[in-house]
């Protein structure tokens, strides 16, 4: 508990000042943080990140964190998409001349994360560029989830949410991040009010407060397949980037989609 509470705050020390100045340095740090992601779901899988087909991979999920530098040298007809396509055409013709050490097997899952992870932290830029004050809000919320799941569930837990992949996850843990993040986020608001009226508002942190709790059991659903108890060890006692940024990798699709960007 310590280690993770000394993580948490330097993690905090370093991060914050990097949202609060946007621009090219958060970018820049976004897609360190995309391929660190990448490279822990390639290790899960047990493939390597430095191959032609890891660089591959590498370069797709920048063309869609960054699409902005992309288009710079890119034909003005070519999108995401059509990106996205090129790659994954690319990754197949690597399973012909790998002698099976690249299978379609692979390519599922560099796709797979390449899609998870690129367009994930690219919402993270987006509600970046909307405001700070909107981002800070996301935070909050899923700070505030994963704080009251975890003291209400080690509290008063005792129904398991999903045994067969988070054996620690309960109810009642749930519920208590969901009523967590209602009280942060109502705190919030009265200081920083959004677009919309403040009824509506704690209504979307209900919906980003599950989000948020469905992102870290799907990754927890990804390390049980794979058999592996962090995705990664570069944060002593939280895991990797993937175990501290996959509710986030959740919640901002909410965001963009809900209009509030």
């Amino acid at each position: 508990m310590k280690q993770r509470i000394i993580t948490a705050i330097i993690g905090l020390i370093l991060f914050v000042p990097v949202v609060y100045m946007g621009s090219w340095i958060l970018e820049l740090v976004v897609a360190v943080l995309g391929i660190i992601a990448l490279f822990e779901l390639f290790r899960m899988k047990g493939n390597k990140i430095f191959t032609v087909e890891g660089i591959i991979s590498i370069i797709a999920l920048l063309g869609l964190l960054l699409p902005q530098y992309a288009a710079m040298i890119l034909p003005e007809y070519m999108d995401t998409q059509m990106i996205l396509y090129l790659f994954v055409l690319l990754l197949l013709v690597c399973t012909v001349f790998s002698k099976n050490n690249f299978t379609f097997d692979d390519v599922a899952v560099s796709v797979l994360g390449i899609m998870y992870i690129g367009f994930g932290f690219r919402f993270l830029l987006l509600t970046r560029y909307s405001g700070l004050d909107l981002l800070l809000f996301v935070l909050f919320v899923v700070w505030a989830t994963d704080i009251g799941a975890y003291l209400i569930g080690r509290k008063l837990g005792k129904h398991k949410l999903a045994p067969s992949i988070s054996p620690n996850k309960t109810i009642e843990g749930a519920v208590g991040g969901v009523v967590m993040a209602m009280i942060v986020a109502f705190i919030y608001l009265t200081y920083y009010p959004q677009n919309y009226n403040i009824g509506w508002m704690l209504a979307l942190t209900f919906i980003l407060s599950i989000a948020g709790q469905l992102g870290d059991l799907v990754e927890s659903a990804f390390k049980r397949y794979y058999g592996v108890k962090d995705s990664g060890n570069l944060l002593p006692g939280h895991g990797g980037i993937l175990d501290r940024f996959d509710s986030l990798l959740f919640v901002l699709p909410v965001i963009y989609y809900s209009g509030l960007i």
